[in-house]
């Protein structure tokens, strides 16, 4: 027969023993999305990394002597030095066969549009002025561009990628970057560029 005294003191330290693995279970329960997180945010930490370097070695080159006073594709002179005095510009290189443009473009139209900054594009290697024209016609961009039909404008900039920006302030470049830009991005680096 058994011992009442046993049985209880057995059932005692098996109801502790199943709170302790009770507890424990629960503790890993809770260090698991805190696990992901961290695992999550080191990631993100590691392509931010990279991708600031490859946007850094990919990103345009302003020439010793750059050429900021160019003819857009309806023949208006655009004097790019003249506007950075008043405040940053952003020069924008595309290409209208470039796929990734097509969803950097339209957010550099609402940029331009919004007449916060000048918004100068450089389409390179994108047909003829007639070309041009039935792309932003047909796209609904009014953004002012200039025809780098040859591609030589975006190889004197050292241009590796479309699309690729240049922030020019006071006549110097002040920032360049390469890729899908968000439009708040792209402002909160202009307004950088005018703090410096």
């Amino acid at each position: 027969m058994d011992d009442p005294k046993h049985t209880k003191h057995h059932h005692q330290a098996l109801s502790s023993e199943s709170v302790k693995s009770h507890r424990k279970s629960h503790r890993k329960l809770n260090t698991r999305p805190l696990s992901w997180l961290f695992s999550a945010l080191k990631y993100l930490v590691i392509f931010t990394a990279i991708y600031t370097v490859i946007n850094w070695w990919r990103q345009p080159i302003m020439p010793a002597n750059p050429d900021l006073q160019l003819a857009d594709y309806h023949g208006q002179m655009v004097d790019i030095e003249a506007l950075s005095h008043q405040s940053p510009v952003l020069v924008y290189f595309w290409g209208t066969w470039c796929a990734i443009c097509s969803t950097t473009s339209p957010k550099v139209n609402n940029l331009a549009t919004s007449g916060s900054y000048s918004v100068i594009s450089i389409a390179t290697q994108s047909g003829s002025n007639h070309d041009i024209a039935k792309f932003m016609d047909e796209h609904g961009y009014s953004f002012i561009t200039i025809n780098d039909e040859s591609g030589k404008i975006f190889g004197d900039w050292k241009g590796q990628v479309t699309p690729s920006y240049v922030i020019i302030k006071d006549g110097e470049m002040k920032q360049g970057l390469t890729g899908i830009q968000p439009e708040w991005s792209l402002r909160v680096r202009l307004w950088l560029s005018a703090l410096i």
